[in-house]
């Protein structure tokens, strides 16, 4: 960065769920870099390149970034298309055999979380 250049504001941070499996963010501690990368670059208006919108949200209102490790895959959840902050309404272990499809009880819990950033968003 040169001298005169300033920095991108970087955007609050809500999260409205994570499962607590492992640890307190819902994965082992090791498998966060990305995750904490993807929120990053969502913080300061950049897209991770491990970063897809989640099919059944339309469009690109809620993103997901995958992770694999030790033979796991993780998985958050966000959106980044509310004015005050970007909302983390869900990560997670996935543990389906049954190929990547996420659960319909899990893209449930996430259209609600959904509904509550917005609400949230709209009384800051």
């Amino acid at each position: 960065m040169s001298h005169g250049d300033t920095l991108a504001p970087i955007a609050k941070t809500t999260v409205l769920g994570c499962l607590s499996e492992e640890g307190p963010h819902g994965h082992a501690e090791a498998s966060e870099e990305e995750g904490r990368l993807a929120l990053h670059l969502a913080q300061i208006g950049e897209k991770h390149p491990a970063t897809k919108p989640l099919k059944g949200f339309g469009s690109a209102a809620v993103l997901e970034v995958i992770e694999d490790y030790q033979g796991d895959t993780y998985r958050a959840v966000y959106t980044v298309r509310l004015k005050r902050a970007v909302y983390v309404l869900h990560c997670f272990k996935k543990k389906s055999t049954k190929g990547t499809q996420t659960p319909r009880s899990v893209l449930d819990l996430m259209r609600s979380r959904l509904k509550a950033a917005q609400e949230t968003d709209e009384e800051m």
